[in-house]
């Protein structure tokens, strides 16, 4: 006998936060192992003996394979098993770790280590599967929570890198995290369960699906036919460029043009990046909050949080030189509406659509925020060549935040209108369920 829906939904309700206890602890620990390299660069530098062109080509070389792999990975959620796909995205992990730990020549090194990009491009599964598992009205608390795995497996990476690469040394380090890889992914095949795909969802969370939805090219194409996601696209491409100039180049400026010694930039930067962490679930939470309200109320938040983000930076960036404590505070209360806007964007793709595709939305969305990753760097230190670091950071940062802040609000205008078709959509396949369930049909 077939479970009733309801027993069935329980089921899940019970099981989801250990599921995503399992994936906070992969996304944190693969977080930490992805950016171990930048502390261990210099060590990795002295033994290839290599120049800083040839080590920048071991991070490129990662970020265009993971680019590449979007797709492809968005494709397979949709089409295949998420949980199974996630373990073998963990062993890749793990294994393409302990071959850059035993590369014994650079040429070796790079290949391995630009192999990593294959699993550094398979979030959107776990956002997928936890949208089966978590209903919309708290989908943002969810994904806030895991997106704090970012800035925390920073922290955690560096203390690493610092206190076990000059004991144990950088490729013992990379045997470590490469291990705890594998072992994630046989935790992850074993104890995550798929959820049916739009089993969270209201219209559909107390029916047993006998009809299975898997990815179609027509529906595929059917995602450029949402006009509020065409402009959570765009403005994805220019939210990034922040990210990456803040990443590459805010410790430079703080050392060149502040005067900031090492132990100034770990402090000021460590509990910047905490205050960083509690922004995502902030946002999320509130997200929710608004979005019950109101079906705008997702991207209010996030185009508040950007708008803040940009003017308090803005602030924080004019503090005289001298007055290193105001800075740090202004710092910090930056950080904390700057990731406002991922929770809510995430969550608002999957408002509006359906749940085979979510897995493609979310790639292509993460492939056109690439292209942003890639030029963002190159134009901040063009702009410092001419002008200064503080100059480039403020011209691209508040710069790219106010398009973001448009582009909110012309997708906050389009956004009912989605949400409304989304839901249509649910409602149909609930009729058709239930007509299904009752003659005992399958697909």
């Amino acid at each position: 006998m077939a479970p009733h829906p309801t027993n069935q939904h329980f089921a899940l309700t019970k099981r989801r936060w250990f599921v995503f206890a399992i994936f906070f602890f992969f996304m944190l620990l693969h977080q930490s192992d992805k950016l171990l390299i930048s502390p261990l660069t210099t060590d990795i530098m002295k033994e290839f003996n290599i120049n800083e062109a040839q080590m920048g080509l071991v991070t490129s070389g990662a970020i265009i394979v993971g680019a590449f792999f979007y797709p492809l990975w968005g494709y397979l959620y949709d089409r295949f098993a998420r949980s199974k796909l996630l373990a073998l995205a963990s062993f890749i992990w793990g294994a393409t770790t302990w071959i850059s730990a035993v590369a014994r020549t650079y040429p070796a090194f790079l290949v391995s280590r630009a192999s990593t990009g294959i699993d550094d491009s398979s979030y959107p599964g776990i956002y997928s599967l936890m949208s089966d598992y978590f209903p919309p009205k708290i989908r943002g608390k969810v994904y806030g929570f895991l997106q704090i795995t970012s800035p925390l497996g920073y922290l955690i990476g560096m203390v690493l890198a610092l206190i076990l690469g000059g004991m144990i040394g950088w490729r013992s380090v990379f045997y470590i995290t490469g291990s705890l890889g594998i072992l994630l992914a046989i935790i992850i095949f074993f104890g995550v369960k798929e959820a049916p795909r739009g089993g969270s969802e209201p219209e559909l969370e107390n029916i047993e699906q006998k009809i299975q939805y898997k990815f179609n090219w027509k529906t595929a194409r059917d995602l450029f036919k949402r006009k509020s996601w065409l402009l959570l696209l765009t403005q994805g491409f220019f939210g990034v460029f922040p990210w990456q100039v803040i990443t590459f180049w805010f410790f430079h400026y703080l050392e060149t043009e502040r005067g900031f010694d090492s132990n100034q930039q770990l402090i000021t930067m460590g509990i910047a990046i905490l205050f960083l962490a509690a922004g995502y679930p902030i946002g999320g939470i509130l997200g929710d909050y608004f979005f019950r309200k109101n079906p705008r109320g997702r991207l209010f938040v996030a185009a508040t949080g950007v708008i803040l983000g940009a003017i308090l930076l803005w602030i924080t960036m004019t503090i005289p030189d001298e007055n290193v404590l105001l800075f740090t505070i202004m710092l910090c209360l930056s950080a904390i509406f700057i990731p406002f806007a991922s929770p809510n964007v995430i969550s608002t793709v999957y408002d509006i659509t359906l749940p085979e595709v979510r897995s493609t939305a979310n790639a292509i969305q993460y492939f056109v925020e690439q292209g942003g990753s890639a030029v963002a760097p190159t134009l901040a230190g063009l702009i410092a060549v001419s002008s200064s670091m503080k100059d480039s950071i403020l011209i691209i940062c508040t710069g790219a935040w106010v398009l973001c802040f448009i582009f909110f609000l012309f997708a906050m205008k389009l956004l009912p209108k989605d949400i409304n078709t989304l839901r249509q959509q649910l409602k149909e396949r609930a009729e058709l369920e239930q007509q299904a369930s009752d003659t005992g049909v399958s697909e």
